[in-house]
């Protein structure tokens, strides 16, 4: 009997750093309203994302989802939970 070990990182949508791509794990820690409305953006869990920029100042990050751009705050970005493609 084998058994298979996947290991997942868990990080911070902030994390990701400029043109990385990654996956939506979670968006629990968002709150409810803002949640509601990424999700009818297409921000929802198991959806592939990339960081296309972030602003002069470092707020906020622009992403891409489903082959739209979203601005969003850094403060509303670190809540949203991802695994990232790149590594």
């Amino acid at each position: 009997m084998y058994m298979i070990l996947i290991l997942v990182v868990f990080m911070k949508l902030t994390e990701l750093k400029l043109g990385m791509a990654g996956r939506v794990l979670s968006l629990s820690m968002v709150p409810t309203i803002p949640r509601k409305k990424l999700m009818a953006m297409g921000l929802l869990p198991d959806t592939d994302i990339s960081v296309v920029r972030y602003a002069p100042m470092g707020d906020p990050v622009q992403i891409r989802v489903r082959g739209c751009d979203i601005a969003l705050r850094v403060s509303l970005a670190q809540n949203i939970e991802v695994t990232s493609h790149d590594g």
